[in-house]
Parts: structure tokens; C-alpha cells; sequence
């Protein structure tokens, strides 16, 4: 087929249990292909490394009607996106340091063995209802001051949210669109009311740091608070969900790798990072150039929009040795499982913890687990990319 055709391709939900082959056709079409909606899709390893860290590629996407509210500082450009970035991560320590990520530690390993309770030798379970959904939710909660008894009020925005943020030609819709529009303001205004009752009686979470703030050029307005506390939610549990559901998915394969894990635990951190490079929990980022770019010898003009498949730069071969293949030792793994450039995802020390709190109390479990299902469901969501459902019977 057209290669104008990829990025449709991938994005078809009957692509979404392997696109990997339709990646390889991307990068053999070269570095820069244009599609037929006027996009333009890179796929190769250095030319996204090099436009991810490119400060002419603007991350505020191409919108169309009336805008109505600030975009969350992951779709902005520098300096405000500096800007409050610095004021969002203040909340969780001075850079290099532990901070209050390091200081969760035993909070989620705590977390995910109340959750492996449900878990049993002869019993189907499943991996993203029972462990990959509400461990990093509980954790995030608890990060930004939740009450545990409100936790279940976030499934619903935070699927409407997911499905609204998506990157599928011809396949949004206003009702998606309002669905996501509708979910952020009443998610927003929840965690701002709750950062408001902590105003004056602060608690040891995030939102009663945003809340009281003593410095006033510190100080988030009420719109950034709220959009910044969305933002955490969704970045602090919606990647991590599909890390854990993809690297069992990848261990249940791979029934050999969960005999060397069990053999050697210490390896662990390493096999996480090769999970966030295999089977990373996003594939894809548009960006727009404020200015004519040259990508690879293809001038591409401002104002358009730019598809980076992240996923697809993961397997080049240019850049990783045999990239089809699963090796929990892969040396020089600087994958883009969590981007890259400014961008970069902040989340990403707690998305490791959490991963692998999980697989290291759910490795003695696969050993003799197998899946019901095979592929299993998944999540509509091109972009998000992982298992709606991972039904494993123990």
C-alpha cells in the first residue's frame, strides 16, 4: 500500500496488537513521509531525537474553534513551559535528590502487595484491573492528598481524557472532544477545591505544597494549579498502566526471561528499561515547526503537523542492535519510552518504581501463569498504546 497511507494504518485499532511491522515500513520509506491529510510522519531513531530536542518544534498541536482554557505545560513551548514545569516539580525535592518520588519506596511496594492479596494459584485475574490500573492511581492519589475514598471518581475523566488526546486521522469527533473538554474541568476543579481546603491547613501532600506556596512569584494561579494537577494525574498513572499490562504481556511471551529474572532479581531495573524500549507505553507525539525545517534533505513548512513515532524509532536498527529482539541486558538503552528533550516525561522516576514494584511481585506468579487471551483487547488509544484487558489465568 501508499506509504501516504502509514500513519491510518497504524492508528486502525485492527494495527493496535502489532504495529511494528508497519514501523519497518516507515523507516524503509524514509526518514520523512508525508500522508495524505498533509501530516508528516518520521519514524527513524535519530531524526526524532534530533526534532525532540529542536526548539523551533512547538508542542502546542494544530487546534481549530475557540480555545477554552491554557493548555497543561506538556503542550507548551519554552519559557513558559519552564516556567511551570519548575513550579510543578518543586513539590517533589530539590533536583537531584530523592525527594518525595524516592520517599514512596516502601508506600508502593506496600500498595502492590495489598493489591497481589487477590492474586492465587488457579485463579484468572486481570493484570490491568487488578494491579496495572490501581497501583500507580493509588499512588498518585496519595502523592497529590486524595482522599482513598474519592479514587474511584477518576477512572471515568481519566479515560475521557485519554480518548480525547489521541492521534487517529478522521477519527475524532466533537463528542470525544467534549467528552475530554468536560472531564478536565470537572477533574480540575475537584483537585481544585481540594487543594483549596488545604489552604492554611496543609497536609504532607502536593497539592497542599501548590496550595501554600509562601513566595508569590512561586505561586500558581488557581487556572494552573488546576490544569498542573491534571496534568500529574494523568502523566503519574495513564503511561505507568501500560508499562505494567505491556511487560507482563512481554514476560508471558517469553516464558524464559522470567526464569532469568527470578534467577537474577538484580536485573530487574535494567529489564524495565528494555520493556520502555520494545514495547514503550507511548508511540506517538505531534509537533508543529514554528519555522521551515529540513528533515533528512525534506524541507517540511511551518505550521505543519508532525508525527514522531516514537515507538517506530525505537527499533531501528540504526541505532539498536537486532531492535525485534527482547534482551532484558541491553547495554546503551536511550530509548524514547519516556520522549525526550524538554519534554521529557517528569513522571518517569515513579512510572520505574511502580513497574518494577510490580513485575518483582508478580515474576513468581508468571512462571506458571499463562494468558487466556492472545492478543488480548486493547485500548483504543493509538498514541497510549496497551492492553484494555490482560486476562491470565494462574
Amino acid at each position: 500500500m501508499d506509504s501516504e497511507t502509514l500513519l491510518a494504518r497504524i492508528t486502525d485499532y485492527a494495527s493496535r496488537p502489532d504495529p511494528y511491522p508497519l514501523y519497518a515500513e516507515l523507516r524503509d520509506a524514509g526518514p520523512a513521509v508525508w500522508q495524505a491529510d498533509g501530516s508528516c510522519l518520521v519514524g527513524t531513531y535519530h531524526e526524532i531525537a534530533a526534532l525532540l530536542h529542536d526548539p523551533r518544534m512547538s508542542a502546542l498541536p494544530r487546534v481549530s474553534g475557540e480555545v477554552t482554557h491554557k493548555p497543561p505545560f506538556l503542550r507548551l513551548d519554552d519559557p513558559e513551559h519552564h516556567r511551570l514545569r519548575t513550579l510543578a516539580m518543586r513539590p517533589f525535592g530539590p533536583p537531584h535528590s530523592p525527594g518525595r518520588v524516592e520517599s514512596m519506596r516502601g508506600e508502593i511496594d506496600r500498595i502492590t502487595a495489598e493489591l497481589m492479596e487477590s492474586f492465587g494459584e488457579g485463579r484468572q485475574i486481570d493484570v490491568v484491573d487488578d494491579l496495572a490500573y490501581p497501583l500507580p492511581v493509588s499512588v498518585i492519589c496519595r502523592l497529590l492528598g486524595v482522599p482513598r475514598e474519592d479514587e474511584s471518581l477518576f477512572r471515568g475523566w481519566s479515560d475521557a481524557l485519554v480518548e480525547s488526546a489521541d492521534v487517529r486521522p478522521g477519527q475524532d469527533t466533537p463528542d470525544t472532544a467534549k467528552a475530554g473538554d468536560q472531564a478536565r474541568i470537572e477533574m480540575g476543579g475537584y483537585l481544585l477545591n481540594l487543594a483549596a481546603q488545604r489552604r492554611g491547613d496543609p497536609r504532607d501532600d502536593m497539592l497542599s505544597a501548590f496550595a501554600n506556596e509562601p513566595d508569590p512569584s512561586l505561586r500558581l494561579t488557581d487556572e494552573e494549579l488546576a490544569e498542573t494537577a491534571v496534568l500529574l494525574f494523568i502523566a503519574g498513572h495513564e503511561t505507568t498502566v501500560n508499562l505494567i499490562a505491556n511487560g507482563v504481556l512481554t514476560l508471558l511471551r517469553r516464558p524464559e526471561h522470567v526464569d532469568q529474572l527470578l534467577r537474577e532479581p538484580e536485573l530487574l531495573p535494567q529489564a524495565v528499561e528494555e520493556l520502555l524500549r520494545y514495547e514503550p507505553p507511548v508511540h506517538m507525539r505531534e509537533r508543529v515547526p514554528l519555522t521551515d525545517i529540513d528533515v533528512a534533505g525534506t524541507t517540511i513548512p511551518e505550521g505543519t503537523s508532525v508525527v514522531l513515532a516514537l515507538a517506530s524509532g525505537n527499533r531501528d536498527p540504526k541505532r539498536f542492535a537486532e531492535p525485534d529482539r527482547f534482551d532484558p541486558t541491553r547495554p546503551d538503552n536511550q530509548h524514547f519510552g519516556f520522549g525526550n528533550g524538554i519534554h521529557l516525561c517528569f513522571g518517569a522516576p515513579l512510572a520505574r518504581l511502580e513497574a518494577q514494584s510490580a513485575l518483582r511481585a508478580l515474576l513468581p506468579h508468571l512462571r506458571t501463569a499463562r494468558l487466556v487471551e492472545d492478543p488480548p483487547p486493547y485500548r483504543q488509544n493509538a498514541m497510549l498504546r496497551g492492553p484494555r484487558h490482560l486476562r491470565v489465568q494462574g
